[in-house]
């Protein structure tokens, strides 16, 4: 058995690699766990060149988007990941989607199954610079969070496309404290790709044909922080996205988190200003009552998010997470105000390994969508019990 293990994994370490940093908007940072091949192989790792996961994420399901309750087996997130720091200040990172489609955008030439292709360098312990496809640097908590670990994601955050290739400038003046500036792609696509041919724009002053940018970039400063010996954290972030000529996205996304040995408790808030509707949460609500390729302006999002975490006992945590988000269309007076939503999640979580970064859970999940008179539109509920696994598995 074991020789033929051992093969597999240097298969595996042949593919790879390791993180930089604390790393910063990409998935949070990693424990310090045994890989597979210092369990199995007995390969003792002296060097950081090259890290091996992947992340995995199944279970059963039953679920009820407002009719019967069904069930199915899901696998919800499969993600192979690379990454390793070459020298002192040369790294890399790649992660990439094996459940999604491999097929090349037009604008950046990257499948959206790539979340990261990146090469970094630090030119001292305060300034580094990194470039590729990168995760967008919007502030935020739950925004920072590997995505295999997060259950269901807010309204908001499930529509936004964050991985974009561009560029981000770090610098740390004191140790506790960065500020990075970021320029990358507006979106992987043509304006035509990511929003449709013969697009319309629904303005306060009747429809317009949307043209696309010659420059679609994304523009975007952020500000990390640690107070009180760690316990105190910030993540805020403001920036403005070019989606067409003339029609801007900008966002402001404020994260503050509670950081105790037992207890991590973080407080969000994120708001989108569009002149194009960017998320489309406004397009899937109103499709029914449209015929054509429309976007409304003026469109403005809320979110607010809170999650808890508690280590209540050995290997065990209780996770308890709620949220609030608001849509207003200030372009069409009838839809003002016209979406709310509030979704709330349970989950509790044993580690049975601690040498390894797995967890089997058990987990529900609640939103209710509410809408104005005006909007004419169906309240929507959903349920969600599931009963699973995540495992971020360290190859080598």
């Amino acid at each position: 058995m074991k020789k033929t293990i051992i093969p597999l994994l240097m298969l595996c370490t042949a593919m790879t690699a390791h993180a930089q940093g604390g790393n910063v908007g990409m998935g949070g940072e990693d424990g310090d766990y045994q890989s597979l091949a210092e369990r199995l192989a007995k390969v003792e790792k002296k060097h950081d060149m090259l890290d091996v996961y992947i992340n995995y994420a199944a279970g059963a399901q039953a679920s009820d988007d407002g009719g019967a309750w069904s069930t199915k087996f899901a696998n919800r997130e499969l993600r192979l990941e690379l990454k390793g720091n070459l020298t002192d200040k040369l790294y890399y990172r790649l992660r990439h989607r094996l459940n999604k489609s491999n097929k090349a955008a037009g604008l950046d030439n990257f499948a959206r199954a790539t979340d990261l292709m990146l090469v970094g360098y630090d030119f001292s312990d305060k300034v580094s610079l990194m470039a590729g496809k990168v995760c967008q640097i919007w502030g935020g908590y739950e925004y920072d969070e590997n995505p295999m670990f997060v259950y269901k994601y807010s309204d908001l955050l499930d529509h936004m496309q964050i991985f974009q290739a561009g560029a981000v400038l770090s610098v740390k003046p004191v140790p506790t404290q960065e500020v990075a500036i970021m320029v990358s792609d507006v979106y992987n696509g043509t304006m035509n790709e990511e929003y449709g041919d013969n697009l319309i724009i629904v303005d306060e002053d009747g429809l317009k044909h949307a043209e696309e940018a010659n420059n679609p970039l994304t523009f975007i400063a952020n500000w990390n922080g640690c107070f009180l010996d760690n316990k105190l954290q910030t993540r805020w972030a403001w920036g403005i996205q070019h989606e067409a000529k003339g029609r801007y996205s900008r966002m402001l996304t404020l994260g503050q988190k509670l950081n105790l040995p037992k207890l991590q408790w973080y407080v969000d808030y994120m708001g989108e200003f569009d002149d194009l509707d960017r998320l489309g949460i406004v397009s899937e609500d109103l499709a029914g009552a449209m015929d054509g390729n429309y976007r409304f302006s003026k469109v403005h999002y809320n979110s607010f998010i809170t999650k808890m975490n508690w280590q209540f006992a050995p290997q065990w945590n209780l996770m308890l997470k709620g949220t609030y988000e608001t849509v207003n269309i200030k372009s069409v007076e009838a839809l003002k105000d016209y979406r709310k939503s509030y979704g709330w999640i349970g989950s509790l979580e044993y580690y049975p390994d601690k040498t390894q970064d797995l967890r089997v859970f058990l987990a529900y999940m609640g939103n209710r969508v509410e809408y104005s008179k005006d909007a004419n539109l169906e309240n929507k509920n959903s349920n969600r019990i599931e009963l699973g696994f995540m495992y971020r598995i360290k190859c080598y």
